[in-house]
């Protein structure tokens, strides 16, 4: 079976050209969404994936309209891939049943993982010049260093429980176990 998916970010906008044109590709059935590609959950697009069964194809009129990333669409693609199912982009000419379109597909999927690895090599970097700077991440201590101590010294004088001296601080009592540990 041939399943079209067409999506639209907006209401005001139409889907008569993606439909006309998956029509005319041969789809026997189109599914269609109106949201952002930035939304997870598009059900169109999960009711479809639910029908796919091996040997089927699912043909877009451009590769933005089915991902809302390179990751995304590399992972839809594994998806495909493994269940033994087809993919035809129309305007970019790829197709998963042509060694080309694979190729191509395989290339995303490399370019994908590139961005990724960019991606935490920048965010590693950017962490330890924070560090190098003096900069701690993380939330903000609830106790300083002062009132630690004063919470380790009432604990230690088993004068008051650990729920007072969390009343005293005005934090919770697993904060104070944290301190004391």
């Amino acid at each position: 079976m041939i399943y079209g998916y067409a999506r639209i970010s907006t209401n005001d906008q139409t889907t008569s050209l993606q439909k006309d044109a998956l029509e005319k590709a041969g789809c026997d059935r189109i599914f269609t969404d109106v949201a952002s590609g930035a939304k997870a959950h598009r059900p169109e697009l999960d009711h479809m994936l639910d029908l796919l069964r091996e040997g089927d194809m699912v043909v877009v009129w451009k590769l933005d309209r089915l991902g809302r990333s390179m990751q995304n669409l590399v992972d839809l693609m594994t998806t495909f891939d493994e269940r033994g199912m087809q993919f035809r982009s129309l305007t970019e000419s790829i197709d998963t049943s042509t060694p080309g379109g694979t190729l191509v597909f395989n290339i995303f999927g490399s370019l994908a993982q590139f961005e990724r690895d960019l991606i935490r090599e920048r965010t590693r970097a950017g962490l330890e010049a924070a560090r190098a700077r003096g900069r701690k991440g993380g939330r903000p201590a609830k106790l300083d260093e002062k009132q630690v101590k004063e919470a380790r010294r009432l604990y230690e004088s088993k004068t008051v429980t650990v729920d007072q001296i969390a009343a005293m601080m005005g934090v919770g009592r697993s904060t104070i176990y944290r301190c004391l540990n």
